[in-house]
């Protein structure tokens, strides 16, 4: 039996701790598959000022109190503090960053949950962050096999590591994951030097007369991966990317690893949320989620109904405005639609409007809890997801475990398991979009609706998607692969 490796996955976020997007889920069902497999990865994030450290059992570690982190001329104290993420079958250990200045302070992750606007240090909150994670391993004495990077926010670890830490890091292989790319950390120049990096690294991160913590992160990773196949492939096809990224990887091939879900946290036959159980033999039970989802939306119980949900970011990115475009053709249909979203936009006020004018079928769900989406998960119909821009989701995936349809645009990773349904020859578990207007969007639900007006085919429709391999093996396994190679290389 091969050697377990011992592993750091660093992120910005992370389920239960906090979940402001579906990377936190991402990272959750990474970690414990990761771990499941048999190596010893533990994860590090920081803590902002909303998340609650009894509920979330997180207590302090003796030797991790008031550690002097620089950021620019001066040292700020960081206190880093001990959790775990759970599931019946494993724990895996989580650092989590603790700070008055740059963390605690603020309600938020990069932005203000209750105004949606963006915090003006992020430039200082993760140069401070990301020194955090490399004093916490010297301070315990753990220099990882391989330290995994997951966007920008924790791209300037790879850089310090290789420019400052060389000697204590020297085994260690860093792994630097693009979790989106047009999120680079970009900042103005200036913030270069508040990094305390040399010369050469100020060089690496300086990209179009501007800071790009992303660019460091490529520079000096081992091995750059992203989110799915797919979104690999949109990458190396994206000329700014080709030209300008690509010769920072250092001839070594883009990687792109699929994810999955922990059907532990996730699985209508055993979820706490919903009541009574049902699984794809025995799908009788979500007829109830519904009649729950409905009471919680504050929407009418109406049985005969489609209930077709959106839950992200209320952004044109994710389709946001497609949606509101289409609610007055769907109210027409009798369906009920769900908006669910965990930080304000200025899209709010379009869509305050319009549960004004149908308070009986459009229902808008601000900065819901885990119990919520999980009751959102098994009660809506159809799980919408007209999204322009978006790598690798995990809702899609949750939905499909819940017999809850994705209609979908199928760009990047998002489409990866998803198969469109023929009802004919009794195959597909999605509606995938073709263009991804609203007139597409439209009539894409107006077909599902017909479908689901056949309750056999629609029943095959759900059992389809309810048995879809959506675990987390699609991520685990490639990376345990992944993780192997390059130890392998080191010797």
């Amino acid at each position: 039996m091969a050697k377990p490796l011992s592993v750091l996955l660093v992120t910005s976020e992370c389920y239960p701790f906090i979940k402001t997007s579906e990377l936190a889920d991402l990272c959750y069902a990474h970690s414990l598959g990761v771990r499941e497999i048999g190596h010893d990865i533990r994860v590090m994030m920081p803590k902002y000022g909303f998340i609650s450290e009894r509920k979330n059992r997180i207590h302090e570690i003796n030797r991790l109190r008031d550690i002097p982190i620089p950021v620019g001329p001066e040292s700020f104290p960081a206190t880093v503090k001990s959790s775990s993420i759970n599931n019946p079958r494993v724990k895996v250990q989580a650092y989590i960053t603790t700070n008055t200045n740059f963390l605690d302070v603020n309600k938020g992750l990069m932005a203000d949950n209750n105004t949606g606007v963006e915090f003006p240090d992020n430039d200082e909150r993760f140069i401070f962050f990301n020194r955090t994670v490399l004093e916490t391993c010297m301070l315990l004495g753990w220099f990882p096999d391989v330290i995994h990077c997951v966007g920008w926010a924790t791209a300037l670890i790879p850089a310090f590591i290789r420019t400052q830490f060389p000697n204590e890091f020297r085994k260690t292989k860093i792994v630097m994951t693009i979790s989106d790319f047009a999120e680079q950390g970009v900042f103005p120049l200036k913030t270069l030097a508040k990094t305390g990096l040399n010369d050469e690294a100020q060089m690496a991160g300086k990209y179009k007369a501007k800071t790009n913590f992303l660019r460091l992160g490529l520079a000096y990773a081992d091995k750059v991966t992203t989110l799915s196949p797919e979104y690999a492939e949109e990458l190396l096809a994206n000329k700014e990317f080709k030209d300008n990224w690509l010769p920072l990887l250092k001839k070594k091939p883009l990687t792109g690893v699929p994810h999955g879900i922990d059907l532990m946290q996730w699985n209508p036959k055993t979820d706490t949320c919903v009541k009574p159980k049902y699984d794809a033999k025995d799908t009788s039970g979500k007829q109830s989620a519904k009649e729950l989802l409905q009471r919680l939306s504050d929407l009418p119980d109406r049985p005969d109904v489609a209930v077709a949900s959106f839950v992200g970011p209320m952004t044109e990115e994710r389709g946001a405005d497609i949606i509101a475009h289409v609610i007055p053709d769907l109210v027409k249909e009798n369906v009920q639609v769900i908006i669910a979203t965990e930080i304000p936009s200025p899209m709010k006020k379009t869509f305050d409007a319009l549960v004004k004018k149908y308070p009986h079928n459009v229902a808008l769900k601000l900065c819901f809890d885990e119990e919520y989406l999980h009751a959102l998960m098994a009660g809506s119909t159809l799980l919408l997801k007209p999204s322009r821009q978006e790598v690798s989701g995990q809702f899609q995936r949750i939905a499909l475990v819940y017999g809850t349809i994705p209609v979908i645009r199928p760009i990047s990773g998002l489409a990866e398991g998803l198969t469109e349904v023929d009802e004919v020859n009794g195959t597909g578990n999605a509606f995938l979009l073709k263009k991804g207007d609203a007139a597409d969007l439209l009539k894409t639900v107006k077909r599902a609706l017909k479908v689901r007006e056949q309750q056999a085919v629609w029943n095959g429709v759900v059992q389809r998607a309810m048995t879809t391999n959506v675990g987390w093996g699609l991520s685990a396994i490639p990376y345990d692969e992944l993780y192997r190679n390059l130890m392998k290389e080191a010797k």
